[in-house]
């Protein structure tokens, strides 16, 4: 790490996520030592506020470090066109200049990069010198190396150096604003709060009400939630530690095998993370002072092979953390409900295809936002990860755009089919091709 130029407090983080790793720590969170939540305050609850007063103090913060690997791509995630021909890069910018406009506020906008995002991410930001504040753009997000998985050690890779390297999770960003002294010049121009979110969920709009409920409450972090469905029964909940009353964040990696059953239970859980996080600067900037600049979140073991489009090429673990995870380090920490059309990440091809249908509008401030007669309900949507799992096959097989799933509940699909123009999905939908197939442009598809 020394070698290719990390700073020291990046080195000292890793140094303590593999000393943790080698200890055998365990990070678990039994059912036992945990309870609900209890209620929390909703976002449509929250009072009008003067916004210009509630922003004039705000920056907002999307982590950009990740590669679209889950599609097969090797280029910024932010940088794969999300809809109506413009990236998820794109429409944050036009979400922003939009506020400042409507608002006449500063807003900046920065992104947590890594080393490979920067370069491409840059270069897109080029193309828009109306977002300058006189802030930099951008900071850099710490590497660590992959480790063999059976070993331990740093993997090499030949043929690829670069695969030999990894971000440690999202848990960096605070970490990454202290080393880069980000943080240091937000405060001394003023900035006191930042909303923290991730470049592939268009729905963590900055709201000017959330704004003002931090500051007047003075929260030191609060953390935007869902309710629980069905769907979020793998993701990460959150509950109250019974010992002190501190909130936690429990994922699927930190509940001991007798608790499964209890994880998976969404209604008792019932408050689930939308990774959209507001953090009070001034907390945060004593809390790493105290800590030597590095927050010891609960610990990811999150394993891959070193080549993410290679399943042959050699096992790696990567150790990781999530920053919804610090929530367990702010005394004083709050959860707020929030509609569900503020948590729309797409992880995914399947995501992604329903990002791009006409279940959603953009509205001239950039909003992403589903359309009226679905009721924020969106589509349930499977392809085979056989064929649709890269982007480029993905691409292929809507070759003219994705069918209309305006009037969709459900689209699977098992096999390689190609949909032409113009294809209509109604109802419940199950498709099966044993090989290739290409629907009819204007077809409709019904239950």
């Amino acid at each position: 790490m020394r070698e290719a130029g990390q700073p020291e407090e990046a080195i000292k983080g890793f140094r303590n996520a593999y000393e943790r790793l080698v200890g055998g720590e365990s990070a678990l969170l039994p059912s036992s030592e945990l309870e609900p939540a209890g209620e929390v305050p909703a976002l449509d609850h929250l009072p009008e506020v003067d916004v210009s007063e509630a922003l004039e103090h705000v920056v907002a913060i999307k982590l950009n470090g990740g590669l679209a690997t889950t599609m097969g791509l090797r280029s910024p995630k932010s940088l794969v066109e999300a809809r109506d021909g413009k990236t998820f890069l794109d429409i944050i910018i036009g979400q922003t200049l939009a506020l400042r406009r409507r608002y006449d506020v500063q807003l900046p906008l920065l992104l947590m990069d890594s080393e490979a995002t920067r370069d491409e991410t840059r270069k897109a930001l080029g193309q828009h010198p109306e977002l300058d504040t006189g802030l930099p753009p951008d900071f850099m997000q710490s590497m660590i190396p992959k480790l063999e998985a059976e070993k331990l050690e740093p993997v090499s890779w030949p043929d690829a150096p670069s695969l030999e390297w990894a971000p440690p999770g999202h848990g960096d960003v605070y970490g990454a604003l202290r080393r880069s002294g980000m943080l240091e010049t937000l405060l001394e121009g003023g900035f006191r709060h930042a909303m923290i979110s991730n470049s592939d969920n268009l729905g963590a709009t900055l709201d000017p009400r959330i704004a003002s409920f931090v500051a007047s409450e003075e929260i030191p972090f609060l953390m935007e939630v869902v309710e629980g469905t069905e769907a979020d029964r793998k993701g990460g909940h959150i509950a109250r530690r019974r010992a002190d009353g501190q909130l936690v964040l429990r994922e699927t990696a930190q509940t001991p095998d007798e608790d499964e059953e209890s994880f998976r239970d969404f209604r008792r859980w019932r408050y689930y993370n939308s990774n959209s996080l507001w953090v009070d600067l001034q907390v945060l900037a004593q809390t790493l002072e105290s800590s030597g600049g590095v927050l010891e979140l609960p610990l990811i073991v999150n394993r891959k092979t070193v080549d993410p489009r290679s399943s042959e090429s050699t096992p790696v673990i990567q150790l990781e953390s999530a920053m919804g995870a610090a929530i367990s380090v702010f005394p004083g920490a709050q959860l707020l409900l929030v509609p569900r059309t503020r948590f729309v990440p797409v992880k995914t091809t399947d995501d992604l295809l329903v990002m791009r249908s006409d279940v959603y509008r953009m509205t001239e401030d950039m909003v992403v936002e589903p359309v009226p007669e679905r009721d924020g309900k969106l589509p349930f949507v499977e392809l085979d990860s056989k064929f649709y799992k890269m982007l480029d096959a993905f691409e292929e097989r809507f070759p003219a755009g994705p069918p209309s799933l305006r009037e969709a509940e459900r689209l699977v699909v098992h096999g390689d089919v190609t949909f032409g123009h113009g294809v209509v999905v109604r109802g419940s939908v199950e498709l099966e091709a044993s090989e290739p197939r290409r629907l009819d442009d204007g077809a409709v598809l019904e239950d």
